[in-house]
């Protein structure tokens, strides 16, 4: 039996290598699409959770995930020897950067090395991680022709970028539309078919780089945007405008108008990496992405603006900053999700903490947060876990910082025990702030 007639049959037998936000809900997808899926994960407690039928990840449900381990279309293991029997390789593992804003395909290479010896010809493998164009080929392809096969003869290769957006109810795996571009028109013919089990709308391109792009050009489209509001939030605190009433009027204009927010920063996996892995790699061409970067230079300049925000409401009820007790809200790199990936709170508490601040905080959803793991200030890393959110913990601060605004807090009733808030993502209503005891970014001061 070929490839597509497996994959039509639900006969074939997939791998998704890497059990993360991205690995997993692609699973659970194809699993509950009628395949025998394997996860492979470096991660013990991972792989020990999906076996005890318990999701790690918000957008799967463990009674989703339990009903198909029970059915036995869905195991997971740490022996990448079980990718012999797969007919479908899926990649999905992560592309962070450097210190130094370098790209770091260390894990999309490990996983290559590690796959290459259980290579057997007919399997098609798929790489999802973000990451720069030319990957697939330069980098993927030459790590697993090791196995002796050769891509597109022996096997088919493909590059079809991950769009999973970590706490969207609409906009999920099943009705997201996909990109692929394989190394040979077969390949793309592959991937299509088997991406379209999930769902049908498969967009497809000439070429693995093309695809690589793709990914980054939506990604990097965000962070110029988030990079222009974030700039006139700044203007907009001087020149005494609410940039909040701006973007809310501009927005009623039906067309050539889209709304994008200010914040402390940027986070997650592809905002804040995305941009320097085109920029990393356009040098290679003698090119230089001036305005790209200094779009990104701008989203990690907002963390230090929001610790002088801070410092300055401080001061202004007569006290510094040096001593002071901070309790921030929302550490996930956006609201309603358990995700800290990368998010702005490690750099703004990790700056509060080295202006000689008292600093706790609070997420339901992120019981523990590590800061200081990969910054150019030292340190060494440094676990915080969430405080109880209590009247008298509120009231014993000196000023709560909102950096996530959680909907499922009561800003109304904080802001009322709070002697001083700092509003760093418009998180309730104006209206019911006491005069002079919310300070807002990108709004006038009190």
């Amino acid at each position: 039996m070929s490839l597509s007639q497996k994959i039509q049959s639900r006969d074939a037998r997939v791998a998704v290598v890497g059990l993360g936000y991205v690995g997993l809900p692609l699973a659970v997808a194809l699993g509950g699409g009628g395949f025998a899926v394997t996860g492979v994960d470096v991660d013990v407690g991972r792989v020990e959770a999906i076996r005890s039928r318990r999701s790690y990840i918000p957008d799967v449900s463990s009674v989703e995930l339990g009903k198909l381990v029970s059915q036995g279309r869905l195991d997971a293991t740490t022996d990448y020897r079980k990718i012999g029997a797969a007919d479908v390789i899926f990649i999905c593992v992560p592309t962070p950067f450097t210190p130094a804003k370098a790209p770091d395909i260390s894990f999309i290479a490990a996983a290559c090395q590690s796959i290459a010896p259980h290579l057997h010809r007919e399997q098609l493998v798929i790489l999802q991680s973000t990451t720069y164009p030319g990957t697939t080929e330069e980098e993927v392809r030459p790590i697993l022709e090791t196995s002796g096969l050769v891509a597109g003869r022996d096997f088919y290769l493909a590059f079809s970028p991950e769009r999973i957006n970590p706490g969207d109810k609409e906009n999920t795996i099943y009705n997201t539309p996909k990109v692929v571009g394989g190394l040979t028109d077969e390949s793309t013919a592959m991937a299509r078919l088997i991406l379209s089990t999930i769902n049908p709308q498969v967009h497809v391109v000439s070429s693995p780089r093309v695809a690589e792009m793709c990914k980054l050009l939506e990604n990097i489209f965000r962070s110029v945007n988030i990079a222009l509001v974030n700039e006139l939030a700044k203007l907009c605190e001087r020149m005494n405008i609410d940039l909040w009433e701006v973007i809310q009027a501009a927005s009623t204009k039906p067309f050539g108008f889209m709304p994008f927010y200010p914040g402390p920063g940027v986070g997650g996996h592809c905002i804040p990496v995305d941009p320097y892995y085109l920029s990393w790699k356009a040098r290679e061409y003698d090119f230089y992405t001036r305005f790209i970067e200094l779009a990104a230079d701008v989203n990690q300049s907002m963390p230090y603006h929001v610790v002088e925000m801070v410092r300055e409401a401080i001061n202004s009820r007569g006290k510094p900053l040096q001593g002071c007790r901070l309790l921030v809200l929302g550490v996930a790199f956006k609201r309603d999700i358990d995700d800290p990936r990368n998010s702005p709170a490690e750099r703004v508490i990790d700056l509060l903490l080295r202006g000689g601040a008292v600093v706790s905080y609070h997420d339901p959803y992120v019981p523990r947060f590590i800061i200081r793991r990969n910054t150019p200030l030292g340190g060494g890393a440094l676990t915080l876990e969430s405080m109880p959110l209590q009247d008298e913990t509120i009231a014993g601060t000196d000023a709560v910082v909102i950096i996530t605004g959680h909907r499922t807090l009561d800003y109304q009733h904080i802001v009322s025990v709070a002697p001083l808030v700092v509003d760093c993502c418009n998180a309730f209503d104006q209206g019911v702030a006491p005069l002079g005891k919310v300070w807002r970014l990108g709004a006038p001061r009190p």
